[in-house]
């Protein structure tokens, strides 16, 4: 028999899925778009996060992105979109996923446990003014929250993406996109439609910057 789950391991919405009925894509495809429109009320804060994270890489600062599962993939893609290119030829952007490194990954978890993976990378590589991303669809991962903890000793700006309720990580950012749901899927999609806007207010203003005169 497996060993229980840690008590901060509950499913993200303990409720049952939405009814099917003879149709499960129909609603499945229906609650998606629930999700989505409800996205119009957070607006004015993913305007604020695409402010803030152009002027931290117009200042020479960078992105750094984490989260864990689907969250830690959704990092490295969006970390992507902003080194490489989203839609518009432009200067690379700086953006590091503190997901990837396997070696510093497993060996910070060997040496001070998994809850100190995001952490330490924070300490090594955050630098005062850089822009600390966390994705986290309960708002509840404590290697998450402990990197925001951390990062706010070294002054970097902190932005936090989960569901509705917002967890802990609500209370330790400076900035939290809450994700009008409960459910672990619903969130996650909505999760990379909000970082695939950011990519495009930030590239415009890129594109825009590289086209002045003397750039």
């Amino acid at each position: 028999m497996s060993d229980p789950l840690p008590a901060h391991y509950p499913p993200t919405d303990p409720s049952p899925a939405p009814a099917a009925g003879d149709d499960p894509i129909g609603a499945v495809l229906a609650a998606h778009l629930e999700v989505i429109r409800g996205l119009e009320a957070l607006r004015p804060q993913l305007q604020t996060f695409a402010e803030r994270a152009w002027s931290c890489l117009a200042g020479g600062g960078r992105l750094l992105w984490m989260g864990n599962g689907g969250s830690a993939g959704d990092s490295q893609h969006l970390a992507a979109e902003l080194v490489g290119r989203f839609e518009r030829e432009r200067p690379g952007l700086a953006a590091i996923a503190l997901t990837t490194d396997s070696s510093i990954l497993t060996s910070v978890a060997n040496d001070y446990g998994f809850e100190q993976v995001f952490a330490r990378q924070v300490e090594a590589l955050g630098r005062p003014g850089d822009l600390l991303v966390g994705l986290s669809t309960s708002g509840n991962s404590p290697n998450v929250v402990r990197a925001m903890e951390r990062a706010a000793g070294l002054d970097l700006y902190r932005v936090g993406l989960t569901g509705a309720d917002g967890g802990a990580l609500a209370d330790c950012c400076e900035l939290c996109l809450q994700v009008p749901s409960r459910n672990t899927a619903r969130i996650q999609e909505a999760h990379i439609l909000l970082g695939h806007l950011l990519c495009d207010l930030v590239e415009r203003q890129a594109v825009a910057a590289a086209q002045r005169p003397g750039a």
